[in-house]
């Protein structure tokens, strides 16, 4: 297996939602919404809806899925992500596409912040998140909200720190997402991305990808008889952007000291920014 690459790139209160908004900054008011299945160009709510109907079908046993289809490595990747991302007793934390809760929840339990409000497009997946509260929260106040990233509810500068994990490759409007994101963080407030990405060595992306692209659909079908949902799954992972792709989004999106660490040889990868 590949070693893991580290590439580097230089670049008050508690709020309440929709206030204090502010408008997007002249460097990113030229976005665009793709097919997140193809990366053409198409309507947001194409992609919209069809994540919301996917991710509805597979939420109880999505955990499942990772932790088989992975071999059990996404709980590394997780943990990195959480050190990476560096959560500090006094942070307010806003974690984006939060699934069933996997980041908040690690987060809670290895860098306790002063809260977390945990959101996800998906109100199924939510719910699983807060079913998890009262044995995982490790006394971090929590808060739950469906949310679309595009337009975060909350006002500007009102976190410390953002996280996403394999959510960014879902959301139509990256440019816009990433935007929000900026437009949310305090000065000096970390974004941090966890997201399946390009391997750098030729043969590893060729194994990856013939296991991504035979393998994916049918463990995910077998566990969830919803085989098309995990070929979507695999589609939007060949057409997400690579490392640096991402890093030149954030950039254009205002962030400054953009860096990422790849996992496994690059199969996914850990971007982090700074506002």
């Amino acid at each position: 297996m590949p070693d893991d690459l580290i590439a580097e790139k230089s670049a008050a209160g508690t709020p309440s939602a929709d206030a204090g908004r502010a408008a997007v900054p002249e460097a990113t008011a030229a976005s665009h919404a793709v097919d997140t299945a193809t990366g053409a160009e198409a309507e947001a709510q194409v992609s919209m809806d069809r994540a919301r109907s996917i991710f509805t079908k597979i939420a109880r046993r999505y955990s499942l899925f990772n932790a088989l289809s992975s071999f059990g490595i996404y709980k590394v990747w997780l943990r990195r992500t959480v050190k990476r991302a560096q959560a500090k007793p006094t942070d307010e934390v806003l974690d984006l596409a939060a699934g069933t809760g996997d980041v908040t929840y690690r987060i809670c339990r290895d860098t306790p912040p002063a809260r977390i409000a945990c959101t996800d497009f998906t109100p199924a997946m939510l719910d699983i998140a807060k079913s998890r509260q009262v044995a995982e929260s490790n006394g971090v106040p929590l808060e739950f909200m469906v949310v679309d990233a595009q337009d975060i509810p909350y006002p500007d500068e009102s976190f410390d720190l953002v996280t996403i994990a394999y959510g960014i490759r879902n959301i139509p409007d990256r440019e816009k997402a990433l935007s929000e994101a900026y437009r949310v963080l305090r000065p000096g407030g970390r974004f941090v991305i966890l997201e399946f990405s390009t391997p750098s060595n030729p043969v590893w992306r060729v194994l990856y990808h013939a296991y991504l692209n035979v393998m994916i659909p049918f463990i995910g079908g077998l566990l969830t008889h919803d085989r098309p949902g995990f070929v979507y799954l695999k589609n939007s992972i060949n057409a997400f952007p690579d490392q640096e792709g991402l890093a030149s989004l954030l950039r254009a999106a205002g962030f400054d000291r953009v860096t990422y660490e790849n996992c496994t040889g690059g199969i996914t990868a850990i971007h982090q920014a700074i506002k």
